[in-house]
């Protein structure tokens, strides 16, 4: 009978939640011992200040290396930091020995991660960093490995409990791993002044990249935008909320900014006899909800929220509609 069919005894629902539950225990401990290594750790936390300094002042890029598990989370902070404006790629050190040390070049900085220091596979690395003055700052748990010797920072983390009950799988130590790389990849990210406008230009995909648009991007404009003059008759009204489908209409001044708006709502609230010959500024709502061409589409979609609102209309300094943003055009980006 295969491994996966072998079930303990006494391995109940009640046991799996409890080890689900030191596991959690673990981590969240984990990165408290971290948090408070950096705070209280003078030399810890001058060697995380002399990381983003080393790197941030460098010409070339960030390689980052590793084995095993220490890879993956490898792999994880290279592209954290290729994807917030720090230029970084992996590459395995194994491949490193056949030939890929040849990517590296003296204006890159190395990011070797391994736990114990001593990982035999980026010996070669190290020796080639050294050979050809490639800065190295290395992540580990040992001040007096190898690795850690040999680098121009050395990020030595405490060592933790491991969430495996045997101590071999690294789980924590990972965890903590990818917890520094992330928290360069963000200190670098705001010596930069990495703003959410380039963050866009690197996520360009998916529902990140919706959020990142901008409003005038997604915006109706020109004809599509249903506006009509003040002193108008509401019959002309409602024929640009028809033929427009907006359910809304923008009312102008004689200068042509935007004044007021007519809903639905206000047609109801409006309903008389002689409804369709009142002039437009009798029936609309002063003071309409606008946004700026230049606004994120996730915060058009709060503030419309927020206002419990379906329309925006997009205006210039001057208050003149450029535009018109219905929450679908949100809906149908994938913003939210």
């Amino acid at each position: 009978m295969g491994l996966r069919h072998v079930k303990a005894e006494g391995h109940s629902r009640g046991a799996v939640l409890e080890s689900i539950g030191r596991t959690l225990a673990t981590a969240s401990n984990g990165i408290r011992v971290l948090a408070d290594h950096a705070a209280t750790d003078k030399a810890f936390a001058q060697s995380l200040v002399d990381a983003v300094e080393l790197i941030g002042e460098g010409r070339g890029r960030v390689v980052v290396s590793g084995v095993g598990k220490s890879g993956h989370i490898g792999r994880k902070i290279a592209a954290t930091m290729a994807s917030t404006g720090t230029s970084a790629y992996f590459v395995h050190p194994t491949e490193a020995s056949h030939g890929d040390l040849g990517m590296i070049t003296s204006e890159d900085t190395l990011i070797p991660l391994s736990w114990s220091g001593e990982t035999a596979e980026l010996a070669n690395m190290l020796t080639y960093a050294k050979r050809f003055r490639v800065p190295i700052v290395s992540i580990s748990s040992n001040r007096d490995s190898i690795l850690a010797r040999n680098s121009d920072v050395a990020l030595v983390l405490p060592k933790v409990p491991e969430a495996c009950p045997h101590g071999l799988a690294p789980t924590t130590s990972a965890m903590l791993q990818l917890a520094v790389g992330d928290a360069l990849a963000i200190a670098l990210l705001e010596r930069r002044g990495f703003s959410a406008e380039d963050f866009k230009t690197f996520h360009p995909g998916g529902k990140l990249g919706a959020q990142l648009r901008l409003v005038h991007e997604l915006a109706h404009v020109a004809e599509q935008v249903p506006l009509l003059a003040v002193g108008r008759p509401m019959s002309e009204a409602v024929i640009e909320m028809s033929s427009k489908g907006f359910g809304v209409v923008g009312i102008v001044d004689e200068g042509g900014a935007l004044i007021g708006v007519i809903t639905d709502g206000d047609l109801r609230r409006h309903m008389t006899g002689d409804l369709l010959g009142q002039p437009v500024e009798e029936v609309m709502s002063h003071n309409p909800r606008v946004v700026k061409g230049d606004v994120l589409a996730s915060a058009a979609m709060e503030f419309m929220q927020e206002h419990k609102v379906t329309v925006l209309f997009l205006v210039d300094e001057a208050q003149m509609p450029v535009g018109i943003l219905h929450i679908h055009d949100l809906l149908r980006a994938g913003v939210a």
